[in-house]
């Protein structure tokens, strides 16, 4: 089984970075936002649309959040255990990543009417401590040792990476504005795992809570120059690992780091085979123990959406499908999230973008390009494919 539909008809707003739940009813709920822009265009707002259980077409979208005059991007959709479901989303304040504010809402009652009728929401305040500060000044330390050994036309860049991070890691509202969502959490019980990144910072952390929420800590840094957006999955023998796109120097690869005390401290970043054009990547772990690992499969361009498979948990993979695959320039298929749902089916939601010439236009003259996809598909759909 496989199929795909695009969620609204393509149009000329910025539809980008989805976010997919399965409520305990069996509807999908997804959220994305949408814009003229990104971080600098103050019309951006999180919209919204849900798929009934057995209907066959999505709702018309929604609002689900939306602060006047402000960018708010980078929706994170999940029910907890215990069975509320969270927004979570950044509102930019000063056009720039660095000045993300991380928000959030909770609702209990998100299955009757379309939209969420949110009961309370909130700043979700990162503090990143002393300690943070030191483990950051001791990487910079390595990398600036190790910058000695890079071809020249390198080195001027590591340089103002280095000292735009030392400046963040010294000054305290830097360290506590920009941390911004982009995977959905690991949530076992009451205990979540919310990855975190910063692009002034360009790397990650993981914000953890034991109470579903009602309080907040942060893990140490994962430090990797351009290691950000992690997709957290966890190992049989307990070990949890994050793979994240590649915002650093090439060769462009996914990242990957461990953690072996639940979270609470990273090995530092590793670049691994699968090449990664700094895109986001949604891994997420099937109950039969297979992992998939969904992305752009290339160095440059989001022309190809690619499925990777590992049967070992993460160890090695291969392409088992393309949800996309394009040629260059004519599209860009981006930004996965990924579930399985109840009854064992995969679903994806990513951005859509087409980039030909011949597209219709708007009432503003804009080509109708954008939207977000959906594709539900089976395991065996998967595994008998040939990429």
């Amino acid at each position: 089984m496989f199929e795909t539909q695009l969620i609204f008809p393509l149009d000329g707003w910025h539809n980008h970075a989805s976010s997919l739940v399965e409520c305990p009813n069996g509807d999908l709920l997804a959220c994305w936002f949408s814009g003229s822009g990104e971080r600098t265009a103050d019309d951006v707002r999180i919209l919204g649309a849900r798929r009934r259980r057995g209907a066959t077409r999505w709702s018309q979208p929604f609002v689900m959040a939306d602060t006047p005059d402000y960018p708010d991007c980078n929706p994170v959709l999940f029910i907890d255990a215990r069975r509320r479901l969270w927004l979570v989303w950044i509102t930019v304040l000063n056009h720039r990543w660095e000045g993300s504010l991380l928000k959030y809402r909770i609702s209990t009652d998100y299955q009757r009417a379309l939209a969420p009728r949110w009961t309370f929401g909130e700043v979700l305040h990162i503090s990143p401590d002393a300690r943070f500060i030191e483990q950051v000044e001791s990487w910079l330390k390595r990398l600036e040792a190790q910058g000695a050994s890079l071809p020249a036309a390198l080195r001027p860049r590591l340089e103002v990476y280095l000292q735009t991070v030392r400046q963040h890691a010294r000054d305290e509202l830097s360290r506590r504005l920009g941390w911004m969502t982009r995977i959905p959490p690991l949530i076992e019980g009451e205990r979540i795992y919310l990855p975190l990144y910063s692009d002034g910072f360009s790397f990650s952390l993981v914000a953890i809570s034991d109470d579903s929420g009602e309080q907040w800590r942060v893990s140490s840094p994962i430090l990797g120059a351009g290691a950000v957006q992690p997709s957290l999955m966890r190992r049989r023998d307990g070990t949890l690992v994050a793979y994240m796109r590649d915002n650093g120097p090439p060769p462009n690869r996914v990242f990957v780091a461990y953690s072996r005390d639940n979270g609470e401290t990273w090995t530092e970043a590793e670049k691994t085979d699968l090449p990664n054009p700094g895109s986001s990547v949604a891994a997420l772990a099937l109950r039969t123990g297979e992992w998939l690992l969904i992305g752009n499969d290339t160095e440059q361009g989001r022309h190809q959406l690619a499925v990777w498979l590992s049967e070992d948990e993460g160890r090695t993979w291969r392409v088992a499908r393309y949800l996309e695959r394009d040629a260059p320039g004519r599209g860009r298929y981006a930004y996965p999230c990924a579930i399985q749902a109840r009854d064992g089916t995969v679903h994806v939601t990513y951005s859509y973008a087409l980039e030909r010439d011949d597209l219709p236009r708007d009432e503003q003259g804009r080509p109708k390009r954008s939207a977000i996809k959906w594709a539900r598909f089976s395991r065996e759909w998967l595994l008998e494919g040939d990429a």
